[in-house]
């Protein structure tokens, strides 16, 4: 079953091929549905704003449940407000009762109760595949983070199809006593994983040797059987927020279409990482990715004798700000 998004358009394709072909003219062209579990991020960095907006790009629709209000800007993480736990599951209840979705996504719960409430409310639904974004909780406290992590250990990895994470908030979340001075493999965390139920693992931000003066990350998704696909990209010289959810969601939309798991990391990568190349500086943070990089017009070459939609031949900058006094105009559908 194909993809269905403008990022890399396709023919549309039924989200529910086991319906009756009554309607099927509408089902054609309707998105997949994926519910997303995460916080209210007023900065827009990611969240729930940041889940919408990477499933709108990707061609899904966003069924969002708040489970927590951040109090942060695009620099960091003041303080949250946790949604009451039964009011979390009632919102999922409520759109589930009434909507048929094609895929899960889980960021940031708020607390252990909230983990309880998610995890309660995803096991009425095991056939649905769950992508589970752990991001860095180093703002909260550390009796509140050990009772976040246990419980999202014990109820959330179960449930978990892939855990999506930094290489260094896995190795801390999977394997707390690592001790070894080589950094832990994408394999060793995918056993770790497994352990708890979860079948696959995407390591991002993992450092690679420097050539010269350019420094690649690796990203890797890993099984318990060991690395299965994966893409090596450069560095970026800037610090960004929202990377995390934006590949998770991705890849949560492209899953809930019906792609395979290799092609759809694959293609998750990618589209976060021309998310980041497009990035902008909003505020006086860090940068956020731009979900909808593909609708800005192409870049025009107005050098004497250069072609309207040719390359102009200069490297891209990595600078999200250069340019970007005036932002040009999107195009619309």
């Amino acid at each position: 079953m194909g993809h269905r998004h403008p990022f890399m358009a396709t023919e549309p394709t039924l989200s529910n091929p086991g319906e009756s072909a009554e309607g099927t003219a509408q089902d054609n062209s309707a998105p997949s549905c994926v519910m997303t579990f995460n916080a209210a991020d007023p900065s827009g960095a990611g969240g729930t704003a940041g889940d919408v907006a990477t499933l709108a790009a990707m061609g899904a629709h966003g069924l969002p449940v708040t489970t927590t209000l951040l109090m942060r800007d695009s620099a960091e993480v003041f303080d949250q407000h946790a949604v009451d736990p039964e009011a979390i599951a009632e919102q999922a209840r409520t759109v589930l009762e009434d909507i048929t979705i094609a895929g899960w996504k889980v960021g940031f719960l708020g607390n252990a109760e909230g983990v309880a409430a998610v995890a309660e409310v995803l096991s009425d639904y095991p056939d649905i595949p769950l992508v589970s974004y752990l991001p860095n909780l180093g703002w909260l406290d550390d009796d509140a983070a050990t009772h976040y992590m246990e419980s999202f250990r014990e109820l959330i990895l179960p449930a978990t199809e892939v855990l999506v994470g930094n290489h260094k908030t896995l190795t801390d979340f999977l394997l707390p006593d690592w001790e070894s001075d080589r950094p832990a493999s994408p394999r060793e965390l995918a056993v770790a994983a497994a352990e708890h139920g979860t079948r696959f693992v995407l390591v991002t931000g993992i450092m690679l040797p420097a050539k010269g003066s350019e420094q690649f990350i690796d990203n890797v998704l890993a099984s318990a059987q060991g690395a299965l696909t994966g893409e090596k990209f450069e560095m970026f010289d800037t610090a960004f927020v929202g990377a995390g959810d934006t590949l998770s969601a991705a890849l949560a939309a492209l899953l809930a279409a019906g792609n395979e798991l290799q092609a759809a990391v694959g293609e998750a990568l990618a589209f976060m990482d021309q998310s980041l190349d497009a990035g902008f500086r909003p505020g006086m943070g860090s940068v956020l990715p731009d979900r909808f990089f593909w609708a800005m017009p192409p870049a025009q070459d107005d050098t004497e004798g250069g072609e309207a939609g040719a390359p102009t031949g200069s490297e891209p900058s990595n600078d999200p700000s250069e340019g970007k006094g005036k932002p040009a105009q999107r195009r619309v559908h």
